[in-house]
């Protein structure tokens, strides 16, 4: 159950990885380096890829390092955390500011509703988090904090900014560095959230995992 779950996930994952990618670079014409860079600078992007890899790898190269890095309950947790935060902020802030349609509204789906909603399953139903440490909220910010740094310097050097409410040229700093402290703020007591229900759910039986097998 486990593997064919996770199969079926990263085969939507990674067909909206592709499909997105190929649709934007058909129209790149001579800017194809520039655009696929903009396209790998979105968190959305970034965060569905970590769970096309998450369910990847456990399966097809379960015993080398990336497979292994994978299946740490640690690393699913704040994967875990990451994808949540792309769902809700897209539903919340960025759901009524696109019009799309046909593949592009296939895989805008999938990345913001379909492939949150089977991680967090794959988390509930598969991790055990017996032994998740709060202080994976801590490290959990270095990916974020390398992001920002990213799409600050980037959107100075090339006024493209992947998300209205990191837009310096129209928001300022000042209401950028805010919102940011906001979501990194609301990510830090989700991922507390997590800590705490998984150990909650894995008291007294070994977790969802246990029972399952």
């Amino acid at each position: 159950m486990e593997t064919g779950f996770r199969i079926i996930a990263a085969a939507l994952g990674w067909f909206a990885i592709v499909t997105q990618y190929s649709l934007m670079a058909a129209n790149a014409g001579p800017h194809l380096v520039e655009r696929t860079i903009n396209y790998f600078s979105y968190f959305t992007i970034i965060s569905n890829i970590l769970v096309a890899l998450a369910m990847t790898l456990p399966w097809l190269a379960p015993h080398s390092r990336m497979g292994r890095f994978f299946l740490l309950p640690s690393v699913r947790t704040v994967i875990a955390g990451y994808i949540i935060v792309v769902g809700v902020v897209y539903y919340v802030l960025l759901r009524h500011l696109y019009h799309l349609h046909g593949l592009r509204l296939v895989c805008d789906t999938i990345f913001h509703y379909v492939v949150p909603t089977l991680f967090v399953l794959d988390w509930a139903l598969f991790v055990d988090k017996r032994e998740l440490s709060w202080r994976i909220s801590l490290y959990s910010l270095a990916l974020p904090a390398v992001y920002v740094i990213w799409t600050l310097l980037h959107g100075a050097a090339d006024d493209f900014y992947p998300y209205p409410f990191v837009n310096v040229d129209k928001l300022g700093y000042d209401q950028v560095f805010l919102n940011m402290a906001g979501l990194v703020l609301s990510f830090i007591c989700l991922l507390l959230a997590l800590v705490g229900l998984g150990r909650l759910l894995s008291a007294g039986g070994g977790g969802a995992r246990a029972r399952l097998e």
